[in-house]
């Protein structure tokens, strides 16, 4: 029982540290040294089903596959750890390209007001569609400013 325990926390925690990877990463290396890479994706109303933006999903795959090889054996910590970063990995597809960004015709409808503000918050974030002076860098936590303006959105 306490095996379990620990491993849910372990799983908990890599999903949760990912949220704070992708804020890092996003700032500082997307909109840095790799925007060649991420660019197409701040452009609007592009015709490709794929971006080179979509290349960081395999960047970001690695160390969940890293982590879930190199611990599958005993199912130790780097097994639970892969398994946590793989999971945050399908709720940035799920959240981030199927819902906020529409890839999909799935989950268009939501009354949630905390996916509302999400989506309000992440459509800031692409409204410069420049390297810089940009703002909104995570996936899932958000300014409190964008829950006080949910009445205002309607997409």
């Amino acid at each position: 029982m306490i095996n379990l325990i620990v491993n849910i926390l372990i799983i908990t925690i890599s999903f949760a540290a990912m949220e704070f990877v992708a804020w890092f990463t996003h700032k500082y290396i997307m909109h840095g040294f790799l925007w060649i890479l991420h660019k197409d994706h701040h452009q609007p109303n592009h015709d490709h089903v794929f971006e080179k933006n979509d290349f960081f999903f395999i960047i970001f795959a690695v160390p969940g596959i890293l982590g879930i090889i190199i611990g599958i054996e005993n199912f130790n910590w780097p097994f639970w750890v892969g398994i946590g970063i793989s999971l945050y990995g399908l709720a940035y597809f799920l959240i981030h390209d199927l819902f906020i960004h529409r890839r999909s015709k799935l989950f268009r409808n939501t009354n949630s007001n905390y996916l509302k503000a999400l989506r309000k918050a992440h459509k800031i974030h692409h409204k410069n569609t420049e390297k810089h002076n940009c703002e909104n860098f995570g996936m899932l936590f958000f300014p409190i400013k964008y829950w006080k303006i949910k009445n205002q959105l309607n997409n």
